[in-house]
């Protein structure tokens, strides 16, 4: 069987082998060719200028020409050996009626993006390089570290600088304190401290660290062997089997302790040494060996020995090299990037919806810059305001940056990115492709006890991570346990999660039949005990299909609430007796009788005889086997025809004022640590290699014009800003500007001679940034003129006004002080007729300066000329 038609533009390119869609032009010719009818996978050729390249896909469902349904599999099914014409408007408008593309992406993706995204949602969209033999990102699509108005690193390199010192981010610690593993140890997770001692330590730096380790490696002239011991010691950790950690910790031993050992160049204690090898002659080789903890740990040197003195010989004269060095200014770049992330639809390529919720939906989606795949949950502006969920949708943001910052936790679906729209909401959230136990409950059946046992224990460790950020859960259900790709569940949607630290909620809000009887309660106020009731909840529901308080035909909400405030549940005595008890202690209606909520939270659960055997530890590294593997190249979810859309028409009449609008005004938001995590996974080799090659070509010419630190001189801040010049003021041009205490310089890019703003002409330096031409401008006042400065780095453009300002109004203050010294000279002080308001006032200074000044020098020349008068008379005086 074979067919041949053509496409007008097909877009989707997997990330994994199992299969590859490739871009093609317009009018391209493909071939489609099926070995077996109704075979699921086939053959794609293409030649069109030259290109060919052949690629095994999975087709999608087709009737007639117009792709009308997909399926979460997809199949061959009805192609005939006929040429199929490109697709007119009708059929685009036939097809997007069908598919009810929601209209917030009909501006943002093509009709095949959305034919071949609806059937395979988890591969990232690719753009195809004409005349090449490979698929590659669009240019568009790259991160780029310098800006259009900033060619060269040496202008972010001075604005950073300044604005990371202020920030009190420019030390050793800060720099180092990063995720070297891909997580801490669980150990070390139990000995951190409350999350309101550490949320405030800067985040894990993966970037930075990378950079300084890059520096370490290849810049330093002198070797840094302290940083790989750090790295061997942290890879050592992360052994499981007992015969490589025993190789590699006798490597360890002999390639750095003994060696500084005998070259008498540590500061190590004989304890320490003595301990590592007391165990190495036993052939005993404990995950501790090196007594070392996480850096977040607040632990004594005596417990790290070896960490201690790393740190202490790299915060030495290593870290002041590395802020001297190229490595530091690429960081800054990096930093600079990450300051002014504003993101918008247009960063990314949506997918097939993937669920729906009370206010929106979620869609897989790829981040074009780095080809990351999201999951992105879209909350409709007008949709919250009709259901009055302006609280509930903040509240979620809030919660959602809580357990996404810090240590990462493998159990919680965590938050990236968030930004708005006119009319959406976004989260960016990790996707998880395998979908929900409610889901797999259905298609699975009950599980068995092994099964719920792994399941139980990772939910216990991703309710511990909320209950340590002191965050109640309070919709803890299997459609909100999610599974990913190879079926280790996340804590998903913290819509209805809650901050109890300061306060404890007492709201009754959760999903009826999971609730806890103090939620049902009304003002009862309650904490994270109401999720353990829930969790045991969850546990019956596997076991047994239903939930505890529901009846096989029970759908009266009143009832199963009545239900969970008086029905003694009853377990099944097929159940183990420790499974029994679990239940049993987890079901209590009475808080302190329950499991969990006797002071030690998740703790009382782990040390329960149902959990005896688990590893813990294990556990939170991933390493048992999932009863449950998700099918790949499925997606685990209902068909998005059956997931639906929201109607329209409810939101028609909901209009969005300024009000409105002025409530979501800090709702973007960038993690760190998780930006950091992304773009090391992804691009960060390629664009430091890019960038690299791009500033030595200009790298010479730049510093025979521009000192990189202006080292040596009073240059307060330098690096390129646009100037309003040109005919009439109307055209933006750019500057390489430096700033010193008494002036300011615009060096244009051809000439050699730079304009000069002295800051004794200048009356003002706007307290506020204006918008001029579209742009936040900085308005600088002279008497005759106005000079007006921009730049479209958010951060640099704000150094740039404090920096002017605080220049100008120290200039104003040097000139007045010049002033009252001139009084003092020729004996015309004046300062008591000032009023202090106006001393105080910069630009009042400036001419009050020039009018002391004045005085001065005339009253001198009044003095001169009297006594010359005197002289004069005295003399003809005497010869009468």
């Amino acid at each position: 069987m074979r067919a041949v038609f053509f496409v007008k533009l097909a877009v989707i390119c997997p990330v994994s082998a199992e299969a590859a869609l490739l871009l093609f032009e317009p009018a391209a010719l493909v071939v489609l060719d099926a070995c077996t009818r109704g075979s699921s996978c086939a053959t794609v050729a293409m030649a069109d200028d030259g290109i060919s390249c052949r690629a095994n896909i999975f087709l999608a469902k087709r009737a007639g020409h117009i792709f009308d349904r997909f399926t979460s599999t997809a199949t061959l099914d009805g192609i005939t050996d006929r040429v199929l014409p490109p697709p007119g408007p009708e059929s685009l408008r036939k097809f997007q009626g069908s598919l009810r593309v929601p209209r917030v992406f009909q501006r943002e993706i093509s009709l095949c993006d959305y034919i071949f995204a609806s059937a395979f949602f988890p591969f990232a969209l690719l753009s195809v390089s004409r005349k090449k033999d490979h698929v590659t990102v669009g240019d568009n699509d790259k991160l780029l570290l310098m800006g259009k108005i900033d060619p060269f690193c040496f202008s972010v390199r001075s604005v950073m600088h300044r604005y990371l010192e202020k920030n009190n981010e420019v030390n050793f610690d800060k720099i180092f304190n990063q995720m070297l593993v891909p997580r801490p140890s669980f150990a070390t997770l139990s000995a951190l401290p409350p999350f309101d001692e550490i949320k405030d330590k800067g985040g894990l730096h993966l970037v930075r660290y990378l950079l300084f380790k890059d520096f370490c490696e290849t810049v330093a002239e002198e070797p840094i062997p302290q940083l790989r011991f750090y790295e061997e010691i942290k890879a050592y950790e992360k052994l499981e089997c007992p015969e490589e950690r025993r190789k590699l910790a006798r490597e360890i031993y002999d390639n750095y302790i003994m060696k500084e050992l005998l070259a008498h160049s540590h500061e190590y204690s004989q304890e320490a040494v003595s301990h590592v090898h007391k165990y190495l002659m036993k052939n005993e080789v404990p995950v501790n060996l090196f007594e070392v903890g996480h850096c977040l740990v607040t632990l004594s040197a005596r417990l790290r020995p070896y960490i201690e003195e790393i740190f202490n010989h790299l915060r030495g004269e290593p870290f002041q090299k590395f802020l001297e060095s190229d490595k530091y200014t690429r960081f800054c770049q990096w930093k600079n990037l990450e300051l002014n992330i504003q993101l918008t639809m247009n960063d990314f390529s949506v997918h097939r919806i993937i669920g729906r919720g009370g206010f929106g939906e979620v869609y897989g989606c790829r981040k074009a810059d780095t080809g990351k795949m999201y999951a992105m949950k879209c909350l409709d502006k007008k949709r919250i305001k009709m259901k009055q969920g302006e609280t509930l949708a903040l509240n979620e943001r809030i919660m959602l940056s809580l357990v996404s910052t810090g240590v990462d936790c493998p159990f919680i679906v965590c938050m990236t990115y968030a930004f708005h729209t006119a009319d959406k909401l976004c989260f960016i959230l990790d996707l998880m492709n395998g979908g929900d136990l409610h889901y797999h409950l259905n298609q699975h059946g009950v599980f068995n006890e092994p099964e719920v046992k792994f399941y139980a224990a990772e939910m216990i460790l991703g309710l511990e991570h909320m209950h340590r950020r002191y965050i109640v859960y309070r919709d803890l259900k299997p459609a909100n346990i999610l599974l990913d790709e190879h079926g280790h569940v996340r804590i998903s949607d913290l819509g209805l999660a809650c901050d109890f630290s300061k306060k404890k909620p007492h709201a009754s809000v959760g999903t009826h039949g999971y609730m806890a009887p103090e939620v049902l309660s009304k003002n009862t106020p309650y904490d994270s005990s109401a999720d353990w009731f829930s969790f045991g909840c969850v546990l019956y529901k596997l076991l047994i299909g239903r939930s505890p308080f529901r009846q096989q035909n029970t759908k009266d909400k009143h009832e199963i609430d009545r239900m969970t405030l008086t029905m003694n549940v009853g377990i099944p005595e097929t159940f183990s007796r420790d499974l029994q008890s679990l239940l049993e202690g987890l079901l209590q209606r009475d808080i302190n009788n329950r499991l969990g909520c006797c002071g030690n939270g998740a703790d009382e659960l782990k040390a329960h005889p149902f959990f005896s055997g688990i590893d813990w530890q294990q556990v939170y590294l991933l390493k048992y086997t999932p009863p449950l593997i998700p099918p790949r190249g499925e997606v685990n979810a209902a068909d998005a025809f059956d997931i639906g859309s929201f109607d329209e028409e409810d939101t028609k009449g909901i209009k969005l004022t300024e009000a409105d609008q002025d409530l979501y005004k800090n709702f973007p938001l960038v993690i760190s640590e998780r930006w950091q995590t992304e773009v090391a996974e992804t691009v960060f080799e390629t664009i430091n290699n890019e960038a690299d090659k791009l500033e030595n070509k200009k790298k010479a010419k730049q510093k025979q014009r521009f000192d990189t630190d202006e080292k040596g001189s009073d240059c307060i801040l330098h690096g390129y800003i646009k100037k309003l010049g040109g005919p009439f003021a109307s055209a933006w041009q750019t500057r390489y500007a430096k700033l010193y205490p008494n002036r300011l310089e615009l060096h244009p890019e051809s000439a050699t001679k730079p304009e000069l703003v002295f800051l004794d002409q200048v009356e003002e330096v706007g307290a506020d940034l204006q918008l001029v031409k579209g742009e936040q401008c900085i308005i600088m006042r002279t008497r005759d003129a106005k000079i007006v400065l921009t730049n479209a780095d958010e951060i640099s453009l704000k150094e740039w006004a404090l920096s002017l300002r605080s220049a100008h109004k120290c200039s104003m203050e040097m000139l007045g002080n010049m002033a009252r010294k001139a009084g003092k000279i020729y004996g015309t002080e004046r300062d008591a007729v000032i009023p202090a308001t106006q001393r105080s006032d910069s630009s009042n200074n400036f001419f009050y300066t020039k009018r002391m000044m004045g005085r001065a020098a005339m009253d001198g020349r009044k003095k001169k000329d009297l006594r010359r008068e005197r002289e004069e008379r005295f003399i003809e005086w005497q010869r009468r």
